[in-house]
């Protein structure tokens, strides 16, 4: 709890107290007032009536005006009957005094009256005796409560009197002789700390200030620098070219192996912000760009060196630190590691090159092998027994799945070596559907599979390469083909969204799990378990061409409930 809401409930304790007491005062003097009050107001002046009437009543000078007056003093009674049985007696008075109007020389009546009134005048004394009586324990029972209430607010208050100034004051006092001992150098001196108020906040930050000149004064310099001189000569014989910056992207230390491929002097750029020697190198400015673009994942580079193209692949490795007594992570700043990949690069181009090469001298006598089955096929050739038309259908699918194996090899070596030319012009999407439908018509009557087209008409062009659009379309059908149940249905289905052109290839076969869908347009994945022939390569290439057309492939899948590829085109006007 923070001091200033301590030091509010305190003060508004005592201030509910004092309130509390004056209200009781003033509740206990109201209620002494209105006794009073009672006997003044209601005995008092039933006396006074009955005095009146006892002088009027003796009154002989002039009779008929003392009755006059008698009879308004006894009306003035009437009205200010409060006691019990005073009704009964003012009644009586009444009806003795008509009988004393008829016969005023009557003495008996007069003594009658003289003794109702004496009742009056003694049941009022009465009660103002009683009254008087009820007053006196009210005053009794007033000073008992307002002594104990104010007992027990002297007691509150006395209590925050002597804790209050303590509860402030000890801390100060604390935390000065904590300070007269750091002063004095004696850094492992600690406040203890309670609570969660201003001056536990001051003295966790005085106990982090102290544990952080314990450690400063605890560590040894020499070690220290032994230290640097021996994490720098590590990183000056690195193999890999290294840059090291700090929090402000100033250059902190570059290995010999960074200097020889960027041609710069190691005592003209440490210490030096890296911006403005990457205005100067353009290696430099290569390697900073994610400064710029705040982004640190791996990027390659191709750098002459070792009098050679030589390939780099950049990592930047941001460092943090949670710095002693804290909770949140700092950044003090990051180094540039170029790891040396021309040997893997020159493996995985010899490797495209000779896929490249085998892929191409495959083909013609694939063709070749295609055209002799076909003749075979024909009956002017010679007729064929039906095991021998077996054997041909089975070499010819085996031929059909090798020279597409081998398209698929062509279109990723062009891929991988970029020599891929994309002809993007406008293109009727319902055309492509159709001419890729037509191709794999075969294959889904062997499988008794229906494709059915929803293409809605009077859409506009889109803008593609006929060629490879319609090859990525026709990969997609044979793969749903592939995947799917006999006797099932594959649907492609074309919608207008947000001013683009998809197109959807939606099969019902087995799906595909959530955990392979990142990796299902990667070079050579399959996913784990399926029994389909396949290289791997048909998504990996289709996402490629779209890559390539300025287009989106994505896909969505349901284990069991089949998989939806879908091509998102921009429109051609």
């Amino acid at each position: 709890m923070k001091i200033k809401t301590k030091l509010i409930l305190a003060m508004g304790l005592l201030f509910m107290l004092i309130l509390a007491l004056s209200a009781l005062a003033i509740r206990q003097v109201n209620l002494l007032a209105q006794d009073t009050k009672n006997i003044l107001v209601a005995n008092y002046k039933s006396l006074d009536y009955s005095r009146n009437m006892y002088k009027l009543l003796d009154n002989d000078a002039n009779e008929i005006s003392s009755f006059e007056k008698f009879q308004i003093a006894l009306d003035g009674q009437k009205n200010n009957v409060t006691e019990i049985g005073e009704q009964e007696l003012t009644a009586d008075l009444q009806e003795d005094f008509n009988a004393l109007l008829k016969k005023p020389d009557d003495s008996a009546l007069k003594n009658k009256v003289r003794s109702d009134l004496n009742s009056i005048m003694k049941l009022n004394m009465d009660a103002i005796k009683r009254k008087g009586d009820t007053a006196g324990k009210t005053a009794e029972n007033s000073i008992l409560w307002i002594s104990i209430t104010s007992s027990f607010c002297l007691m509150v208050g006395f209590t925050l009197i002597v804790n209050l100034p303590g509860y402030i004051a000890n801390p100060i006092r604390d935390l000065t002789e904590s300070i007269r001992e750091i002063a004095a150098k004696n850094y492992s001196r600690r406040v203890n700390v309670n609570g969660n108020d201003e001056f536990s906040v001051l003295t966790r930050s005085f106990n982090t200030m102290a544990q952080k000149l314990q450690e400063y004064n605890d560590s040894n310099l020499a070690k220290l620098m032994m230290e640097k001189q021996r994490i720098e000569t590590l990183i000056s014989n690195l193999h890999d070219p290294v840059i090291g910056l700090d929090e402000k992207h100033n250059i902190l230390f570059i290995n010999d192996e960074a200097l020889k491929i960027s041609g710069l002097k190691k005592e003209k750029i440490i210490g030096k912000p890296s911006q403005q020697i990457a205005l100067q190198n353009d290696l430099m400015r290569s390697l900073l760009q994610h400064l710029a673009t705040a982004t640190q994942k791996q990027e390659t580079l191709k750098i002459y060196a070792d009098n050679k193209e030589s390939y780099f692949e950049k990592q930047v490795v941001p460092i943090s630190i949670i710095p002693t007594g804290e909770t949140d992570v700092k950044p003090i700043g990051s180094f540039i590691i170029l790891r040396n990949i021309t040997s893997y690069k020159e493996l995985d181009f010899a490797k495209t090159s000779f896929i490249a090469t085998v892929s191409h001298e495959f083909k013609t006598p694939i063709a070749s092998m295609k055209m002799s089955l076909q003749l075979l096929k024909n009956d002017k050739t010679g007729d064929l027994n039906e095991e021998q038309k077996n054997l041909v259908d089975s070499i010819k699918d085996d031929t059909e799945r090798l020279l597409r194996t081998t398209g698929e090899l062509l279109n990723i070596t062009q891929v991988e070596t970029g020599k891929t030319s994309i002809d993007i012009a406008a293109c009727e999407l319902d055309t492509l559907v159709n001419e890729a439908v037509e191709a794999n018509k075969q294959q889904a009557i062997a499988k008794q599979i229906t494709i059915k087209e929803h293409l809605l008409s009077g859409f506009p062009e889109i803008l593609a390469d006929a060629q490879k659009t319609t090859w990525i379309i026709s990969n997609l059908i044979s793969n749903a083909i592939r995947y799917s149940y006999e006797n099932s249905v594959i649907q492609v289905l074309s919608r207008e969204y947000k001013g683009n052109i998809e197109l959807t290839v939606k099969d019902n076969g087995t799906g595909i799990a959530d955990n392979y869908l990142p990796k299902i347009f990667d070079k050579y994945f399959r996913v784990p378990g399926t029994q389909k022939e396949g290289t791997g390569l048909g998504l990996a290439i289709s996402k490629e061409f779209m890559d390539a057309q300025g287009a989106t492939i994505k896909v969505k899948s349901t284990p069991g409930e089949g998989s939806e590829f879908t091509l998102i085109f921009k429109k051609a006007y």
